[in-house]
């Protein structure tokens, strides 16, 4: 039997629902903005009144975009160090939360201690950069790589769900014969899907829009990522405008594409894979981040 609802559940239930309607269009909107704007003719957009649709439709930008001689690099230079930063991540990461989620591991408990004691002081950016400078790493590709395989939290969160599985798990495969290596890739990894699909989403995320790395610890111009690509043509953008825009009035030639239509067009480019790679590790994003809160 249906039970009817009352009045004010009824206006509750349209309250909340208009709310988190607007809240998802308010949220929303931003992205699709700066996505009209990228298919929208530079001069035409700084007219304004464009808000729901591009009025003056082009691919000029993401042309113009991709004629750049260093976004080719760039973009191939980002996706290798994050596929690379994801997998090794993982591995590096699976190792140690698997050793250290044993409790009968000697010195565990001084090793868990030194990890965490390491993530509360910091040396600082200089000596940071003379550690990098001194591995040959400022000049090198592996500068995207190698000093973000490791991450604390990763490792609690990989360490908190390892933590969950029963260990009578681990000590039936041992006495099957099964050694440390075949327990972590057939039975403790496989059973933490969820929180290695959040891993993933966290690792990829950060390299993907990692700018910093690039702009204060690489030496050379040709390995910068495409964050950072991004973040000094929106730096240079006023000035490159103004040289533009003397240079077109003295040749009086006016290209329909401006710095800030570029920008967009550019920030598109680097959005889009993260917005089209996300909805697929979604699901298992909230059972990931709640793996080790709560325990039965």
């Amino acid at each position: 039997m249906k039970i009817k609802e009352s009045r004010g559940r009824k206006i509750f239930k349209a309250f909340n629902y208009t709310f988190l309607a607007l809240l998802g269009i308010v949220t929303f909107y931003p992205f699709w903005y700066v996505l009209i704007a990228s298919f929208n003719t530079g001069r035409d957009f700084m007219r304004g009144g464009v808000w729901i649709w591009p009025r003056a439709f082009t691919l000029e930008n993401y042309q113009m975009a991709f004629e750049d001689p260093t976004i080719g690099t760039s973009l191939l230079i980002s996706v290798s160090a994050t596929i690379l930063s994801i997998v090794l991540g993982l591995i590096v990461t699976a190792l140690a939360a698997y050793a250290l989620s044993i409790k009968t591991l000697p010195g565990r408990s001084l090793m868990n201690f030194f990890w965490y004691f390491t993530t509360i002081f910091g040396g600082g950016m200089v000596p940071y950069y003379m550690v990098l400078r001194d591995l040959k790493l400022t000049s090198s590709f592996w500068l995207y790589v190698i000093p973000g395989l490791y991450s604390f939290y990763n490792f609690v969160l990989l360490r908190s769900n390892f933590a969950t599985i029963p260990g009578e798990l681990r000590e039936s495969a041992q006495l099957d014969g099964a050694n440390d290596w075949t327990i972590l890739s057939r039975i403790y990894l496989p059973l933490s899907k969820p929180i290695l699909a959040t891993l993933t989403l966290f690792i990829g995320v950060g390299k993907w829009n990692d700018w910093f790395t690039g702009a204060y610890y690489q030496s050379k111009a040709a390995l910068y990522p495409a964050a950072t690509v991004l973040q000094k043509i929106l730096s240079e953008a006023t000035a490159s405008s103004q040289i533009k825009a003397g240079q077109e009035t003295q040749l009086g030639n006016v290209t329909s594409f401006t710095s800030q239509s570029l920008q967009m067009a550019f920030v598109m480019i680097l959005t889009m894979p993260i917005v089209v790679i996300y909805p697929f590790l979604q699901k298992y994003y909230v059972k990931g981040v709640m793996v080790g809160s709560v325990k039965g």
